[in-house]
């Protein structure tokens, strides 16, 4: 609340009792007048004070309306008067517990329009919070919610309170809460809604709401540092499973984030390991094409698993029908999953996922998850999108591949 308002009350009490009734933002001409008056020696002291806050001396202004209650046998019109100065001087000092006794006293008073209270509730929030006491601060913003505000800047205050005094809980209970509200109404999250989810999640060590808060950024405001930021702690996970190291090399690579030589050459080599020669040469041709390969004291040796590459891509080309004819007469799907990663990477992306999709119909698979993941990739090279989304949608698994799955559906989505 504005000091400028707060005055306007303390000028609308002296001059409601005066009975001047002037129009203020708190509009205390519409209260019915009262039968009191407030005397001389109550009033000067009172327009001293009023004088004073305009000024922008608001201790001093505070100075007299003790003086004020000092004055004996005080009427009620003349204490309502006192209290509604003494709110906007405790305003400007910066005091609010000066801010709440003086409210607290207008309330009870019965004088204080309903209308005018969540205003002076909102001020002494805010000044609560200003003087670091965030304790008082989340009470007075908790009373003005109970109250019926519904002010923003109330609760940026609850917020900051809430984070100030570490209740991190109360934080992701109702940061999710306006979060799903925006999406259900088929509005955007706030990027600074979404980074307190994550904060508060990460504070309190609750990895799940944190993973969600991540993945949302990721949806709603995708950024090549943060797909940096989960992909580099995704495999530190306790649940995430060492098998998927190059598929976070995958997305690495998708999102523009393979920025040593390591990086390529460790891809490269995974690729190999994992029956898909020509993808390890994609990989290597670009750490090549970015000069980040085939240079300084390791070039030689770069050039050397290029060429290393090379030959097991035109190995795999020639044996690929052999390789395809018995992977389809064997009784499990095993031997089709990279057989299809291959002809993807190989330039037939289409026929690669038929192949991964005839292998999860034989229902006979090590890991169907994993299958279900790859055949989503396929159908992302293809071309497919819808079918490669709805694919990684299905993806259940509890090791990490529903997380990559979901990477890549967000991946994808963004349209990279």
């Amino acid at each position: 609340m504005k000091l400028r308002t707060l005055a306007t009350v303390a000028v609308g009490a002296v001059a409601f009792a005066f009975g001047a009734g002037p129009q203020g933002d708190f509009g205390f001409a519409t209260v019915q007048a009262q039968a009191e008056g407030v005397r001389a020696e109550v009033g000067k002291y009172l327009k001293d004070a009023s004088a004073l806050i305009k000024a922008g001396k608001y201790k001093d202004a505070l100075a007299k309306v003790h003086d004020a209650e000092g004055v004996a046998n005080r009427n009620g019109t003349e204490n309502y008067a006192i209290e509604g100065m003494r709110v906007a001087a405790a305003s400007g000092a910066g005091d609010a517990d000066s801010m709440v006794k003086g409210l607290e006293a207008m309330k009870a008073s019965g004088k204080l329009p309903a209308a005018n209270q969540l205003p002076m509730m909102e001020s002494i929030a805010g000044t609560y919070l200003r003087n670091g006491n965030a304790a008082k601060a989340l009470e007075w913003s908790n009373k003005y919610f109970q109250a019926g505000g519904t002010s923003a800047t109330v609760k940026t205050i609850q917020t900051q309170a809430q984070l100030k005094s570490g209740d991190m809980g109360a934080v992701m209970k109702d940061t999710m809460a306006e979060i799903t509200a925006e999406e259900k109404a088929g509005r955007t999250p706030s990027q600074d809604k979404l980074n307190l989810l994550m904060y508060a999640a990460s504070k309190k060590g609750d990895s799940g709401t944190e993973a969600l808060a991540t993945e949302k950024l990721l949806n709603y405001y995708p950024r090549k540092e943060l797909w940096a930021q989960v992909l580099g702690t995704l495999p530190t996970k306790k649940t995430f499973s060492d098998r998927f190291s190059l598929d976070v090399y995958r997305l690495k690579l998708a999102t523009g984030n393979m920025k040593e030589a390591n990086d390529y050459m460790e891809m490269a080599q995974l690729a190999m390991q994992a029956g898909v020669p020509d993808e390890a040469k994609q990989v290597v041709d670009k750490g090549f094409s970015a000069n980040l390969l085939g240079q300084g004291s390791e070039g030689a040796r770069h050039k050397r698993l290029q060429d290393l590459i090379t030959k097991r891509v035109a190995e795999a080309k020639a044996a690929q029908s052999a390789a395809e004819k018995d992977a389809q007469e064997a009784k499990d799907g095993n031997a089709l999953v990279p057989l299809g990663l291959g002809f993807a990477f190989r330039g037939d992306a289409a026929k690669g996922a038929k192949l991964i999709e005839q292998a999860i119909a034989k229902d006979s698979l090590k890991r169907p998850e994993d299958a279900k993941l790859y055949q989503g990739i396929a159908l992302f090279m293809a071309g497919d999108t819808a079918k490669a989304q709805s694919v990684w949608r299905s993806v259940k698994g509890t090791d990490g591949s529903a997380e990559l799955a979901r990477l890549w559906v967000i991946h994808a989505r963004a349209g990279k």
